[in-house]
């Protein structure tokens, strides 16, 4: 099944290697009567897909895209065989993870070989249905007219794993022509939840909606209409999942003894302690056993840690599943750093009411200039004043803080962060093409986001100048191996971030796979759950990694890497506050905290990174962040001896949520994992 798999972050503009141009001149050109779909957003078109019959009876696609200008150039040819599935399938083209090369085909033995980026096979073809790997996401309508003809039964998948639909009512919609019914099904078994798409009267592929909408041209204007009523849907699915969790007989006073503790605030574990939940709080903390229990429920915590609740410091909520998985993961907090105002609202509403089970957090809105390469989910601004109007919006929705994007106006930044400032907001985000970290902090900056515009202070001003494009990867790939971190103009840098009390969000792991991966494996980020996923998810997670460009070899890439964790070590130890983020589904920040190790943070520093510090930047210090009576309790106790492995934390036995006593095995099952992490 094709999924839609949309990158936001690293979305931006750069011209295309030659190859890659002579590549998307190889590629098909649709006929004048080819069937049109757009990929828009509320910001803008962002691309397009065709597809026609070829006069030999072929399936063709075509799909060109450019998302913030970051390229997506694909056609794919599929041969239907007699039974109506796919016996040959040839994807052509490029994508932001490199060639997009796929082939498929069944012999005359009946022996079915694929071979993608990422990986190749064979097995009996059987009676299974051979799952693209990528491709034009029009492509996967012909899985939905299988699963729909397969009924409640399904379909198996090659190469592994099984899916079938869920079809519901039907809605009305505005379009070309008039009004048309269309239906919201649900796709089981492709992702860690059931994936939403729309299916017309007859029950073909429609579209699908989100941040970035596929639907037929002249629709577009429906996509808003169609993602409130999938919210409102999935919204249902997930009400009934919280009060589930949310029971009263799951909020009893519960006693945790004979258990490592760690104190963020300190720094440090502390063996054989003993603690007690009650009414949502720390009621005290102890030596093993020297609480009595009371009618309490006992946990031992014999050969287990016992933490504050973790922090992803860069989560951009919006999913109501990926907010119960993270709560599964052992996230009790979170700051997102660009939701939109609409989305948030409703995330705090229902989490209050018990509707929605899901960490507790703060959250910062994007503010860009209107622009082809401005964010997705922005307010976009024209002007200083309108920049100033924006931040005030920001303040009265009840937000958090103001994320400033790479196309605003440089001018634009001190007067906006003053605003700001004035009205109690927190300031951070990209730097805008043209500055430099440091001329952003001195404009008001709060917080650097991402430690690829750490490292833009050293670059060549030809790539700080074009920072909203791909050069904000591209530069720091292709000069971050040759930097010396420890050169006077740097040590100056990380002086002045610390004397100003910078907060740097690194996300380190958004970097690791796109500068370290070939292909071979599932990166070191998910390689834990790469078991417990969905087999569509873990086949996912391997990527070919971002394409070499200018005589770089990965080695080269991997070395740049190599600085950008340096370059993170070196900023602790000149003072410089950091908080783990991973701008992901938040499986990541384990993986985040091991990278910070080896940048020579301690165990338990760069674990404060995830509790304490983070609890302090937004404000929630006096609530979360540590264990101590009455803060609270947002806790996990996890499996091991967290002192000794970082990665014991992925091994979560019992999440604490406001009180809630959740025991983490439900959790990941009801949130699309079938067992502990490796």
């Amino acid at each position: 099944m094709h999924a839609i798999r949309l990158a936001f972050l690293l979305a931006s503009a750069s011209a295309l290697p030659a190859a890659a141009q002579s590549q998307k001149a190889d590629l098909l050109t649709p006929p004048a009567d080819a069937r049109h779909f757009t990929l828009s957003s509320t910001a803008a078109k962002h691309g397009d897909i065709w597809s026609w019959k070829m006069p030999d009876g072929r399936i063709a696609y075509r799909m060109s895209m450019s998302l913030r200008g970051w390229v997506t150039e694909t056609d794919e040819v599929v041969t239907i065989g007699p039974d109506g599935r796919p016996t040959a399938i040839a994807i052509r083209g490029f994508t932001d993870t490199g060639d997009a090369t796929e082939n498929f085909s069944v012999d005359s033995a009946g022996i079915a070989r694929w071979k993608t980026a990422v990986d190749a096979g064979e097995k009996p073809f059987g009676k299974a249905r051979y799952s693209s790997y990528g491709g034009p996401m029009l492509a996967g309508e012909l899985d939905i007219d299988a699963l729909v003809g397969a009924g409640p039964a399904g379909i198996d998948l090659l190469p592994t794993g099984h899916a079938s639909i869920t079809i519901g009512k039907a809605v009305e919609i505005e379009g070309p022509g008039g009004r048309k019914a269309v239906k919201l099904a649900y796709l089981n078994g492709m992702g860690f939840s059931p994936m939403p798409v729309w299916l017309d009267a007859q029950n073909h592929f429609f579209g699908a909606v989100g941040g970035i909408s596929l639907l037929p041209e002249g629709f577009e204007a429906a996509g808003p209409k169609l993602k409130d009523i999938q919210e409102a849907e999935e919204a249902e699915m997930v009400r009934e999942v919280a009060h589930r969790f949310l029971a009263p007989a799951n909020r009893t006073p519960t006693l945790v003894d004979h258990v490592l503790l760690f104190d963020s605030v300190a720094g440090r574990y502390v063996p054989d302690q003993a603690v007690l939940i009650a009414g949502g709080k720390v009621v005290k903390v102890g030596r093993a056993g020297s609480i009595p229990a009371a009618g309490a429920t006992v946990i031992d915590g014999r050969g287990r840690t016992l933490l504050p609740g973790l922090w992803d410091a860069h989560q951009h909520v919006g999913g109501d599943w990926n907010l119960l998985q993270n709560v599964a993961t052992g996230m009790t907090n979170y700051r997102s750093p660009g939701s939109s105002i609409e989305e948030a609202q409703s995330i705090f509403k229902r989490r209050a009411s018990g509707d929605l089970l899901a960490p507790d957090g703060k959250v910062s809105v994007i503010i860009d200039k209107k622009d082809p390469l401005a964010a997705q989910g922005a307010l976009t601004v024209s002007s200083s004043q309108e920049a100033i109007a924006a931040v005030r919006k920001i303040k009265a929705a009840g937000m958090w803080g103001v994320k400033f994007y790479t196309s605003m106006d440089p001018a634009w930044i001190a007067p906006a962060a003053a605003e700001a400032h004035r009205l109690g907001l927190h300031v951070h985000g990209h730097v805008p093409a043209h500055m430099r970290p440091l001329d952003a902090v001195r404009a008001g900056y709060d917080e650097v986001t991402h430690i690829n515009f750490i490292l833009m202070q050293a670059m060549p001003q030809a790539v700080v100048d074009k920072a909203n494009t791909a050069a904000r990867l591209e530069g720091p790939a292709q000069y971050g191996k040759d930097l010396n971190l420890d050169s006077p103009e740097l040590r100056a840098f990380y002086a002045e971030l610390a004397k100003r009390k910078t907060i740097i969000d690194p996300t380190l792991t958004v970097w690791e796979p796109l500068l370290t991966s070939d292909g071979s494996a599932v990166p070191p980020e998910y390689a834990a759950f790469s078991d417990i996923a969905p087999p569509a998810v873990a086949r996912g997670w391997k990527i070919g990694g971002y394409p070499l460009f200018a005589g770089l070899t990965r080695a080269d890439f991997r070395k740049s890497f190599g600085k950008m964790v340096e370059v993170v070590g070196r900023l602790h130890k000149a003072g410089v506050p950091i908080v783990a983020g991973t701008d992901g589904y938040g499986l990541e920040i384990v993986r985040e905290l091991e990278l910070y190790q080896e940048a020579g943070l301690t165990n338990a520093e760069a674990l404060q990174t995830a509790t304490i510090v983070p609890a302090r930047m937004v404000g929630m210090a006096d609530r979360v962040g540590s264990i101590a009576p009455g803060k609270t309790a947002d806790i996990i106790l996890v499996d091991g001896d967290v002192s000794k492995d970082i990665g014991a934390l992925r091994h979560v036995r019992t999440v604490f949520l406001d009180g809630y006593r959740l025991d983490a095995d439900a959790l990941r099952k009801a949130s699309g994992l079938s067992g502990m992490p490796k």
